[in-house]
C-alpha cells in the first residue's frame, strides 16, 4: 500500500490552515506559559507544521507575538461589543455587565492574567509590536469606559474612566494571586461608588 503523500496548497474544507494552527497554538502557549518561556520549536511541534511553514507565515517570533496580541485584542473587543449590543439602552446595566464579564474571566481556572498586562510585562521595549497592541488595548478600554460613564452623567468622564481602568487592571492582577469569593460584587460596588 502506498503511503499518503503530504498535501500541498490550501487545506481541505473545514481543516485549519497552517497559519490558523500556528496562531491557535501560540495563543494557548503564550498565554499559559509566557512568551519568553515558549520557543518557536514548541509552537512548531504542537501545531504540527514545519519550521519552514512557520517562518513562511510569520517572518519572526516577534511577528508571531504581534499576531497573537492582535488576535487577543480582536477577541476582547468582539466580546465587549456583544455586551454593548445587549445593553445599548442602559449604560448602568452595560457597565455592570462588562465588570461582571471581566470578573468571570478572572475567576476561570485557566486564568493566567490579563494578556495585555502580560505582554507589557514580558516585552519591555515600548516599540515591540506586541507591546504596542497591549498599550492600544488599554487606551481603548479607557476611552470606551469614558463613553459609558459620560452617558451615566459623570462630571469628569476621563478621570472616572481612568479610575475604573485602575480597578479593572488591579482586579486582573489580584486574580493571579487570590480571587476573592465575591470579586464580581466588589468590582461592581467599587465602580458604582466612583460614580456616586
Amino acid at each position: 500500500m502506498e503511503a499518503a503523500r503530504p498535501r500541498r496548497g490550501a487545506p481541505a474544507k473545514g481543516e485549519a490552515s497552517a497559519r490558523e494552527r500556528i496562531l491557535a497554538t501560540a495563543n494557548e502557549l503564550f498565554y499559559r506559559e509566557g512568551i519568553h518561556a515558549t520557543g518557536v520549536d514548541t509552537v512548531v511541534e504542537r501545531s504540527a507544521v514545519s519550521k519552514t511553514s512557520l517562518y513562511r507565515v510569520f517572518r519572526s517570533k516577534d511577528e508571531l507575538v504581534a499576531a497573537y496580541a492582535t488576535e487577543r485584542d480582536r477577541s476582547f473587543w468582539a466580546w465587549w461589543d456583544r455586551v454593548t449590543e445587549r445593553h445599548a439602552e442602559d449604560p448602568r446595566a452595560l457597565l455592570e455587565a462588562l465588570l461582571s464579564g471581566i470578573a468571570k474571566r478572572i475567576e476561570r481556572s485557566d486564568y493566567r492574567g490579563c494578556p495585555f498586562l502580560n505582554l507589557a510585562t514580558e516585552l519591555p521595549d515600548p516599540n515591540h509590536p506586541g507591546r504596542v497592541v497591549a498599550q492600544v488595548n488599554k487606551e481603548e478600554m479607557r476611552r470606551r469606559l469614558a463613553t459609558v460613564v459620560a452617558e451615566l452623567g459623570a462630571s469628569d468622564p476621563e478621570r472616572v474612566a481612568s479610575q475604573l481602568a485602575l480597578l479593572i487592571n488591579g482586579a486582573m492582577v489580584t486574580g493571579l494571586v487570590a480571587v476573592p469569593a465575591d470579586l464580581r460584587d466588589e468590582l461592581v460596588d467599587a465602580a458604582m461608588k466612583l460614580l456616586a
